[in-house]
């Protein structure tokens, strides 16, 4: 068997569990949502840091109405494909790229998705770290297209933490697991410098 022909395999087997994993174990937690009074209309993008992305398309499920929709920026890596197809089973759409892989594709998707009214998610310290840092694609986009951020982050009063760049956080099974997510701001009129700690600043504090 071919190298391709696994990973064929595994793209079938493995994501359809995960996704019955990532739902079942969000079944068992005490969850408590945390914001705003009203959610801002769409278009906007939804930054997190990658530890977050387990429960993130529940997230935006939770707090969208039906009729709003939302690609996510994953890598072009075979994890990628991996993670873009459990995305897709949670209604969402993918948009192939990264920082190190495929960067321009993803924006210019990005620009047309935000003229549609759609929705966009980017994880800026994505696909491979530093942790907690912010690349410049997602300043791109908001200023390019004038479109909001909003930040989204979890924390679980019990949880495991992965060994991994990202320190992947993943709430046991039965424990509280309080959502954050923030009111929608504006980096339009700083420069690049200034819009990557503004950017940093907030996703860190709903951390």
């Amino acid at each position: 068997m071919t190298k391709e022909q696994k990973r064929a395999i595994l793209l079938r087997i493995i994501p359809p569990i995960a996704y019955f994993l990532i739902r079942l174990l969000y079944f068992s937690c005490k969850k408590v949502y945390h914001k705003p009074k009203e959610m801002p209309k769409s278009p906007f993008i939804v930054g997190l840091w990658h530890e977050y992305i387990l429960f993130s398309p529940l997230m935006f499920n939770y707090t969208m109405s039906k009729d709003d929709k939302c690609s996510v920026i994953i890598s072009e890596h075979f994890d990628g494909k991996m993670i873009a197809k459990v995305v897709n089973l949670f209604g969402l759409g993918d948009i192939r790229g990264s920082s190190t892989r495929g960067g321009i594709k993803a924006i210019k998707t990005s620009f047309k998705l935000l003229s549609k009214k759609e929705c966009i998610a980017i994880t800026p310290d994505g696909p491979k770290g530093p942790r907690h840092s912010v690349a410049d694609g997602i300043v791109a986009i908001s200023q390019k297209k004038d479109v909001k951020i909003v930040s989204y982050s979890y924390k679980a009063n019990s949880f495991w933490r992965l060994k991994s760049w990202d320190k992947f956080l993943i709430p046991k099974p039965f424990s509280r697991v309080d959502f954050y997510i923030s009111e929608a701001f504006s980096i339009k009129d700083f420069s690049q410098k200034e819009a990557k700690k503004i950017i940093q600043e907030r996703l860190s504090s709903y951390a």
